[in-house]
């Protein structure tokens, strides 16, 4: 699967296995963004709590973070370069 691009700008991250592209995304398209990427529905408000069950830690969904692997856009936890959490590892 090969997704569009977001059109925001990127900086690469070193991970241990290569780099990852992270977006840039202005804190005013961040719900547009959250709301365009989620898998799930309902929707949930960017102000609610969520844990990263990898790193064991919690955050607000506002704090989201957007990576670009390979060709893929992939919603993932702020804690996602020490755990690995994404979307899906939110609860």
């Amino acid at each position: 699967m090969v997704d569009p691009r977001l059109p925001f700008p990127t900086r690469k991250v070193a991970v241990p296995d290569g780099s990852v592209e992270v977006y840039i995304i202005p804190d005013d398209q961040r719900e547009a963004v959250f709301k365009k990427l989620y898998p799930f529905r309902p929707i949930p408000p960017l102000n609610r709590t969520v844990e990263d069950i990898h790193a064991e830690k919690k955050f607000k969904i506002k704090d989201f973070i957007v990576v670009r692997e390979g060709s893929m856009n992939m919603l993932v936890s702020p804690y996602y370069f020490e755990s690995g959490g994404s979307v899906i590892d939110w609860l």
